[in-house]
């Protein structure tokens, strides 16, 4: 069971709502996740008129949890206003706080994200940090309220996966109590599995699934891959070698001659 601010959830994966052909695909491919968190952008919802109250509807309907983001937000003042409008829409204390410092590899401004959380957790937020792997950062992320993290893999959107899995490690190592979750530059079933068998939470995922092909079936994929990766953390791996060890016992073979 994953715990998230008081709230038990029994699915490791959250699934962003933006860039799907369609909402009709988007809601299936939510169904076939198994998520119980989907995000969703403040802009999209009251700059959508009409079509923006019937995106909300179907989500609603879907009987998820929501966690609105500050999404394309470039400084501390305004991802702090879109947070208290989107407590306001959505009726929620979660944020995923996101404060964008680079045009081109939307990596965090970890300065202001570090200000906007602090501000947000004392106005009784629930804050969810979209950052990056630097232990320091982390640290002051918890000094400012936050009680959990989420860490990129690679930059938004770019579907690398892991990109410094020492780090991700050191992450997982020096919190052992705080959830993480990647966010992030996962673009394959095998990077969700790959960084849950760190120890990781939860993974939050959108390009990956919205852009595939197909989906509701890559989105039932990935379910699946983070589920496989918590019970293969859980189960105990063996650790990597540089000679081979036999699977079948030597000593005490008979000898033939």
């Amino acid at each position: 069971m994953l715990e998230l601010y008081g709230q038990n959830l029994s699915s490791r994966l959250l699934l962003g709502t933006a860039l799907y052909p369609s909402p009709a695909i988007m809601a299936e491919a939510i169904k076939a996740s198994g998520t119980e968190i989907v995000t969703v952008s403040l802009r999209r919802e009251t700059s959508g008129g009409k079509a923006g109250g019937q995106f909300w509807s179907l989500v609603q309907s879907l009987g998820v949890r929501v966690l609105p983001n500050t999404a394309g937000c470039h400084s501390v003042s305004e991802a702090i206003t879109t947070a208290r409008m989107a407590r306001e829409v959505f009726g929620t204390d979660w944020i995923k706080l996101e404060v964008i410092g680079n045009h081109d590899t939307l990596q965090p401004d970890v300065f202001g994200l570090v200000e906007a959380a602090r501000i947000l957790a004392s106005e009784g937020f629930d804050v969810f940090p979209y950052t990056t792997d630097d232990l320091v950062v982390a640290e002051r992320l918890l000094d400012a309220g936050c009680r959990v993290l989420m860490p990129w893999c690679a930059p938004i959107g770019s579907a690398r996966g892991p990109q410094n899995t020492g780090a991700l490690r050191s992450l997982r190592g020096y919190f052992p109590g705080i959830p993480l979750i990647v966010d992030a530059g996962i673009g394959r079933p095998s990077h969700a599995a790959a960084v849950m068998e760190l120890g990781y939470d939860a993974v939050l995922l959108n390009t990956a699934v919205a852009k595939a092909g197909d989906p509701v079936t890559i989105a039932a994929a990935f379910g699946k891959a983070v589920e496989a990766g918590h019970e293969a953390y859980r189960a105990g791996l063996i650790e990597p070698r540089d000679m081979a060890v036999p699977s079948t016992p030597v000593i005490g073979m008979a000898a033939f001659s």
